[in-house]
């Protein structure tokens, strides 16, 4: 018999936030109102800043911000605005779930005809965001897998670094870790997609053309749909639609912050463990992650599902010559790694049994940081995700930021508005977005900064460097 899903409402105790207010604690308030007086007396003495209330978990959702509930919150388009998604990838699907629980009315507009249409990319890994999930109803993952162990090699095998909890649980480390999670890029997105069950108001095959605003405030949406053009309207335009985003472009000119070369290409595979069966190696244990580094090229491998490995190689390369190495295909990006990999085993064996049809290859970009000067211009329109912070892939940030870009502009549409307090009634750039962009740009600039420092540090001899710990940074020696 089949176990009935769970939808999820907003939690009464912390009205959707997951955190609630303990307030200023006595101490805190004597040492204000003592600071506030003494500016009072002496007007030189600079004004105090006045102290911020203490967030603590709402013990009633656990902090996830939700409830379990036979339905869905009926979307409530008095009090909240009609969100246009842009997008169906992690951070798109993310915003619909995180609206759908909140009672939040919302539709998705996707230039794919499916869910199951194209490649979503490979392999991810959930860090801050695997705690974010609970926040979208989603407490396990099933396809998830976790890693324990996590080496750093040298071209002939030469372990120079190693960390994790198979490490620590052996007594060499102390410190608690938060756990990482692999899995499929498309089995999350499709974990997000079996959140929205039926009411998932998404309209594949659309493909945005523009954004005009109407005399009643609203935006009306130009799309193209089969060969015919369609308008839809909505009260907030949000893009999620990637690092070539069109949203991005019709909000910013073209020129202004254009995608950057980082200097190097990625080719990526998935190699099935059963084309691997007479390999015998502890690194192919569905659990373990390792890197092999030379000083220029690197190899990164790491569990994509319980049946396969997936891997990452990287090395500098002129953007003309990174381009035209992505065009050629599969089989020439193959034969590349190979022919720059007679590393240790398995590395070589991986990549002869990887299909070509599982290969892919990219040069690397990110953009300069969007700041809140460039979006407070934008109306009822803003973007998340790779469309508002891409960066490399190195540091593993970018699905972690959307999840989390996603669940922070849900949340603060629900704080920002109540059946008192209507979006109708008020800003919606000034009470929700300015505030949104200002958390996420911030947040995000770091893993941007961090992800870009990744790309040089993990192609130097920096990398080659012995030290129990990632390798995406400077080391502390």
């Amino acid at each position: 018999m089949q176990t009935p899903k769970t939808s999820y409402i907003p939690c009464p105790d912390c009205k959707g936030q997951g955190y609630v207010n303990r307030g200023l604690s006595k101490r805190a308030k004597q040492r204000y109102q003592k600071a506030l007086e003494v500016h009072r007396r002496f007007p030189s003495n600079p004004k105090p800043v006045k102290p911020k209330a203490h967030l603590q978990p709402c013990t009633t959702c656990s902090a996830s911000g939700l409830i379990p509930a036979a339905q869905p919150p009926v979307p409530d388009t008095n009090t909240f605005p009609n969100v246009a998604i842009i997008g169906a990838g992690i951070g798109g699907m993310a915003l619909a779930v995180a609206c759908l629980h909140r009672g939040i009315p919302f539709t998705v507009y996707e230039r794919d005809l499916h869910v199951d249409a194209r490649s979503q990319g490979y392999g991810l890994t959930l860090q801050q965001a695997h705690t974010a999930l609970k926040g979208f109803g989603i407490h396990e993952l099933e396809d998830g897998v976790v890693s324990t162990r996590h080496l750093a090699h040298k071209p002939d095998g030469t372990v120079v670094g190693e960390w994790g909890m198979r490490k620590w649980d052996a007594g060499t480390h102390t410190t608690a870790k938060k756990t990482n999670i692999h899995i499929a890029r498309q089995a999350l997105r499709k974990t997000l997609f079996d959140q929205l069950g039926e009411a998932h108001q998404i309209q594949w095959g659309h493909q945005l053309l523009g954004i005009q605003p109407t005399d009643t405030g609203a935006l009306q949406l130009h799309l193209e749909v089969d060969g015919t053009s369609k308008t839809a309207h909505a009260d907030l335009v949000v893009g999620a639609d990637g690092i070539r985003s069109t949203v991005r472009t019709m909000l910013l000119k073209p020129q202004l912050l254009p995608l950057q070369y980082l200097g190097c290409i990625v080719i990526l595979g998935i190699c099935k463990l059963k084309a691997l069966s007479e390999v015998e190696s502890p690194l192919l244990d569905s659990a373990t992650v390792f890197q092999t580094a030379d000083g220029t090229a690197r190899m990164y491998m790491m569990p994509y599902d319980r049946e396969s490995v997936m891997w990452q190689f990287s090395f500098p390369i002129p953007e003309d010559q990174a381009q035209a190495l992505s065009a050629l295909g599969p089989e020439a990006l193959k034969q590349a790694v190979q022919h720059r990999t007679p590393w240790h085993a398995p590395i070589p064996q991986v990549v002869a049994a990887t299909e070509p049809g599982l290969i892919s290859g990219y040069p690397v970009y990110d953009r300069e940081l969007l700041t809140p000067d460039f979006t407070k211009n934008w109306g009822n329109c803003t973007l998340l995700g790779d469309a508002a912070h891409p960066m490399s892939p190195f540091k593993g940030q970018g699905a972690n930021q959307a999840l989390l870009d996603a669940l922070a502009l849900a949340k603060r549409i629900t704080k920002g508005y109540s059946p008192a307090k209507t979006f109708k009634a008020s800003n919606l750039r000034k009470r929700v977005l300015n505030k949104f962009e200002t958390e996420m740009l911030k947040r995000s600039a770091l893993k941007v900064t961090a992800s870009a420092k990744a790309a040089a540090v993990l192609h130097s001899e920096k990398v080659l460097q012995e030290r129990d710990g990632p390798r995406g940074g400077v080391s502390k020696k």
